[in-house]
């Protein structure tokens, strides 16, 4: 199946799961920096130093692995994607506390996997864009080549991942294209999908090309052409 199908089965599911009584728009309005950028979980590839303060001989650089985990000397194997570097301080001083006394120890992030989100739907360009900072949803649809004129800019669709399940937060970018409510362009995390729907106006032209322009004969001797317009986008 195409991407932009799968999208739209998702969005479909996520939509299904949004708790009763909010609607996605009130899920997504007026969230800050900090509730949309939480404190950084671990993914595979990163690079992390586990530094001992009075045991040096124990200090490595060590990569996350694809399946999550790292290998250490005395702790073996340990799971630690997802983990934040602060819980997996704690769980290797438990760790290494079998083995010696009072560890101390600290967990640096030496360079990050790259960190991406997904633009999809009524955009230029479609596809992954790296995350180096911090990025709102309007600059990544600007990324992405902007806005089709196809495009419903009243419901693009973030869907995003909280506590291991996909969200969707509708968010009017009508409102914020013309400063009417900025706040909805909030900061997107890794691995959101923005997904821009097409303008009902745009569902019915393609609905004629597909069942009625396609289905008449070449040469039959029947002309057909219309233009169908509207003056909003949605």
């Amino acid at each position: 199946m195409k991407t932009g199908v799968l999208l739209v089965l998702l969005i479909c599911v996520c939509g299904c799961a949004a708790p009763q009584g909010q609607s996605v728009t009130d899920m997504g309005r007026g969230l800050t920096a900090q509730a949309v950028q939480p404190e950084y979980r671990l993914n595979s590839g990163d690079i992390l130093d586990i530094k001992f303060f009075y045991n040096p001989e124990l200090n490595e650089t060590v990569m996350v692995r694809p399946d999550g985990r790292i290998s250490l000397q005395l702790a073996n194997e340990i799971t630690c994607a997802g983990l934040t570097p602060e819980e997996l301080r704690k769980a290797l001083s438990a760790r290494y506390g079998k083995e010696i006394n009072k560890p101390e120890l600290s967990v640096i992030v030496r360079s990050f996997s790259t960190q991406r989100v997904y633009v999809d739907g009524e955009v230029f360009r479609p596809g992954m864009l790296p995350l180096a900072g911090p990025v709102t949803i309007r600059q990544a649809i600007t990324a992405a080549g902007g806005f089709r004129e196809t495009a419903r800019r009243t419901d693009v669709i973030v869907i995003r991942q909280v506590q291991g399940k996909p969200v969707p937060l509708k968010v009017n970018m009508e409102e914020v294209v013309k400063n009417e409510d900025p706040s909805q362009d909030i900061l997107l995390s890794p691995f959101d999908i923005v997904y821009v729907p097409r303008s009902r106006i745009a569902e019915v032209n393609k609905f004629v090309d597909l069942y009625i322009r396609r289905n008449i004969p070449v040469g039959a001797g029947i002309g057909v052409g219309w233009t169908l317009n509207s003056t909003s986008s949605h």
